[in-house]
């Protein structure tokens, strides 16, 4: 089913009817989930999709309807889903066992990859998650530093632990979120992306920062960009003042290029975090870096040098079966273009997208980098061509605003009624696997939708 089988119907009416299944599922899960939910983004109204499965560029719901997939397991599938490589490997490990409690081979060729493939990585550190990443490489910058303070970027994602909970969504005065302690809030120190005055100032107000964090590529894979130059500071203000630069990759890694972003911006960070696509859509994270740094973790270095070792365990700490799914998708990434050609679909996809909007009069953007799209609904009618337009001077607007609100819930929603499955930015992460079948798919699913919200006065 999908919108032009119900012609006369809203949007909502649409999807509601051809996803009875996900509303049945939605209200059981309600009964004992906290929103029904297990994840904050995929909350949707006036319930989420549930999906059966998936394969390549598409997946099905629970009502047999077939989507063009956008949102790659929170992007870590740049070879689609259900790779069948990977999934050949992790068949293959699962008969082995799925936890040994002990060292394994698949951990040392897993690490050995991500060194040849990561600039900054001369250690590798494995963790459960892309949050216990970042978690990690802040207690290593301020073990190694002797400093308490630590920078980020308003806008920002980079987990739920408590030093990253404010600043990204909300509390962007500092204070603290409900339930962190005013003493974690009050070492941090928030700043506006690509603002390098105050930047700088800070840096020459404080003399005890650690570490400065951020999303290379900018908030949300870019759709609050940094401009070059910024990051270039960035690079020299950390190393002049012996503070660590840490690169959050959970996204980026192994999606803007075998090296991940810093590999294409051409600057090497101290510490760089990983997940997703790390672990070829199994859970799994890692920090990686410099050796000395990570040598805070290493037991006869520590007891050499007379320092205190950082502790540090986990149960599923490189999971044998995450291991095998990792060393899977990074061997291919390594040895063939499909970072390319994720990237070089997610150029094309743009440019057409924007030819629509264009054709339909509507003053909104696509835009982005690499194999990523995000959808500007421009809230304030600035006078812009989509074809040509520029996010930078955007982005202190876009900070704080409600992701899925609004017109972008409607966006989303029409999308998914005529074939095609965003994340709730409304943004998409592109794999490998999509071709000029859901271009097509795509591109007509997103006139249909803009057709759609003019007929109900959502958009003029």
């Amino acid at each position: 089913m999908s919108a032009t089988a119900l012609p006369n119907a809203t949007l909502t009416a649409a999807y509601e009817a051809m996803t009875p299944g996900s509303a049945k599922l939605s209200a059981q899960a309600r009964a004992v989930l906290p929103s029904g939910l297990a994840h904050d983004s995929r909350h949707f109204d006036p319930y989420p999709l549930y999906v059966s499965r998936a394969k390549g560029p598409v997946k099905w719901d629970v009502d047999g309807n077939r989507y063009v997939d956008y949102f790659g397991g929170h992007g870590s599938l740049i070879l689609g889903h259900n790779n069948p490589t990977v999934m050949t490997a992790v068949h293959a490990a699962l008969d082995n066992g799925t936890h040994f409690g002990a060292c394994h081979e698949a951990e040392v060729r897993w690490a050995e990859l991500i060194t040849r493939m990561v600039p900054s990585a001369e250690r590798v550190r494995f963790t459960s998650s892309g949050t216990e990443a970042t978690l990690m490489a802040l207690r290593l910058s301020r073990a190694f530093t002797g400093r308490d303070k630590l920078i980020r970027f308003r806008g920002h994602f980079h987990g739920w632990h408590d030093h990253m909970s404010n600043g990204y969504s909300n509390h962007f005065d500092g204070s603290a979120a409900t339930g962190v302690l005013d003493g974690i809030a009050s070492g941090i120190l928030l700043c506006d992306p690509n603002d390098s005055e105050g930047l700088t100032r800070l840096f020459n107000d404080h003399k005890d920062i650690a570490g400065v964090i951020l999303e290379p590529t900018g908030a949300s894979f870019g759709k609050m960009p940094l401009r070059q130059d910024f990051l270039t500071l960035l690079r020299d203000l950390t190393r002049q003042s012996g503070a660590i630069l840490i690169f959050d990759e959970v996204v980026t890694g192994f999606r803007v290029s075998p090296g991940g972003a810093q590999q294409a911006i051409g600057i090497t960070p101290d510490l760089t975090t990983l997940a997703k696509i790390l672990s070829g859509g199994l859970p799994g994270g890692a920090v990686v870096g410099r050796k000395d740094i990570l040598d805070l973790l290493d037991f006869d270095v520590t007891k050499a040098a007379g320092r205190e070792k950082i502790g540090h365990q986990g149960t599923f700490n490189a999971n044998p079966v995450s291991a095998a799914a990792g060393i899977a998708t990074l061997g291919i990434i390594a040895s063939t273009d499909a970072c390319a050609r994720a990237n070089a679909y997610a150029e094309t996809l743009r440019a057409r997208l924007n030819e629509v909007l264009e054709d339909e009069h509507l003053r909104w953007a696509v835009y982005g980098s690499y194999a990523g799209f995000h959808i500007f609904t421009n809230p304030t009618d600035a006078d812009i061509v989509p074809s040509r337009f520029d996010p930078i001077p955007f982005v202190a607007d876009m900070i704080g605003k409600p992701r899925g609100a609004g017109v972008n819930g409607q966006i989303r929603m029409g999308l998914l009624v005529n074939g095609v499955d965003v994340n709730s930015g409304p943004s998409g992460w592109i794999s490998a696997t999509h071709g000029e079948e859901e271009m097509a798919i795509t591109v007509d699913a997103f006139r249909a939708t803009i057709r759609a919200l003019k007929r109900e006065g959502t958009v003029a």
